[in-house]
């Protein structure tokens, strides 16, 4: 389990309120908000691995700012994806995986025998999916290549499409 990942803040009794707004849904299970900004609205949520009707919930850290998830939103729509794959190791990418996937396993409850989460970042056995989902763990603290790529490619505007990462 990465210990550099802040424990959970106590849910203010409007953090469900905001982030559903934030999301434009309720959210399907119970988290915990681990990144605010400076103004103390959240940024990054975690959910916990089981949703509330018992389905898995591979998506352990869920970025919900709007203005990140936009920029980001960008960056995956002009090759960001494919780039960031092509620039991070495939070694220390499949280490983030497993990382990521032990620390959402950890948090199951003991005994549990339903269905389980499967895969790492954001579900992903390989590769690179969602660089919302890296990004969220790297605010959160997870020690994760692609969340280091998007933080570094987040003010220099999007990433090429040829994949060259810039």
């Amino acid at each position: 389990m990465d210990t550099s990942i802040p424990p959970p803040t106590e849910n203010a009794a409007d953090d469900n309120e905001v982030v559903a707004g934030l999301l434009g849904r309720r959210p399907k299970g119970q988290f915990e908000v681990v990144v605010r900004d400076d103004a103390g609205v959240p940024v990054v949520i975690r959910n916990h691995p089981l949703l509330e009707d018992g389905r898995p919930m591979p998506t352990r850290f869920w970025l919900v700012g709007n203005d990140l998830r936009s920029r980001i939103g960008t960056l995956e729509s002009t090759g960001g994806v494919r780039a960031a794959e092509a620039d991070c190791d495939p070694a220390v990418l499949a280490d983030a995986h497993a990382r990521y996937a032990e620390e959402r396993d950890a948090a199951i409850p003991e005994g549990y025998v339903g269905h389980r989460p499967s895969g790492g970042v954001g579900g992903t056995r390989k590769g690179v999916k969602c660089l919302h989902a890296h990004y969220a763990w790297f605010l959160a603290g997870g020690d994760d290549p692609v969340g280091r790529w998007v933080h570094a490619h987040l003010n220099e505007g999007p990433a090429p499409e040829d994949g060259s990462g810039g």
